[in-house]
């Protein structure tokens, strides 16, 4: 036997010794992954979606604000004013809120000895108005707060003020600085009215309103003197209502 033949067995041991070690570790390797993916951790499910759930508010920079009429209850104009301001600001809703007016100017009255007397009244009894933005939760802040009932409008739909309006009830007229503002009288009175006197020469005597004049606080009273039909000049205090 030459030296060749005899050591062909050992070389087959030794190569089959070598396969056993790579199935070894194959096998070693396959279990480790295995084993390796199997103790990772499961991903927690996905959070549930509420579909009621309704996304933050967006403010659009370019929406412009105007001037709505709101009916509220009468001689409470002041106080619900106040109260929709108060709301304003505990909602955090003052980037959708302008100004809320009562609408009123300065009139003048006197007293039964002459004296003058400045005081305010409403132009609007029963309306109040707000400058804002109409959204969802503009219109359901306005609708809830206690004592107003709707803005004004056509079939439930908010109408913004006609300029002409605002320049009305809103902004104030622009006066020179050698002019005072002209302040109206009031007077109970209108024409027509039947009245009598209270006081001076012509006093129990009756008589029908013929003129008005609130920039003097004067009525013109047509009496019955001597079966003629005579105008008599005189302060509104000076008449009552029959």
């Amino acid at each position: 036997m030459n030296q060749a033949e005899s050591n062909e067995p050992e070389l087959q041991q030794e190569s089959d010794l070598v396969e056993e070690t790579v199935v070894s570790e194959q096998e070693t390797a396959d279990t480790s992954g295995s084993d390796e993916s199997n103790s990772l951790p499961e991903l927690p499910p996905a959070a549930p979606v509420d579909p009621s759930a309704k996304p933050a508010a967006i403010v659009d920079d370019e929406a412009k604000m105007d001037w709505y009429i709101l009916k509220v209850a009468f001689n409470r104009e002041d106080s619900i004013a106040d109260a929709l301001r108060k709301r304003v600001r505990m909602e955090g809703m003052g980037e959708f809120f302008g100004d809320i007016v009562v609408p009123t100017e300065d009139v003048a009255t006197f007293t039964r000895d002459g004296k003058r007397r400045v005081t305010k009244r409403k132009l609007l009894p029963g309306y109040i108005m707000v400058n804002m933005l109409i959204n969802d939760d503009t219109w359901f802040l306005v609708r809830e707060t206690g004592g107003i009932s709707d803005f004004t409008g056509s079939a439930g739909k908010p109408m913004p003020m006609e300029p002409g309006d605002i320049e009305r009830f809103i902004n104030s007229p622009i006066e020179d600085d050698e002019d005072e503002p002209q302040i109206k009288i009031g007077i109970p009175f209108k024409v027509g009215d039947r009245v009598r006197v209270k006081e001076g020469n012509f006093e129990n005597q009756e008589g029908d309103v013929d003129t008005v004049d609130e920039a003097n606080g004067r009525v013109t009273v047509i009496i019955n003197i001597f079966g003629r039909s005579v105008p008599m000049e005189l302060d509104h205090w000076q008449v009552e209502p029959l």
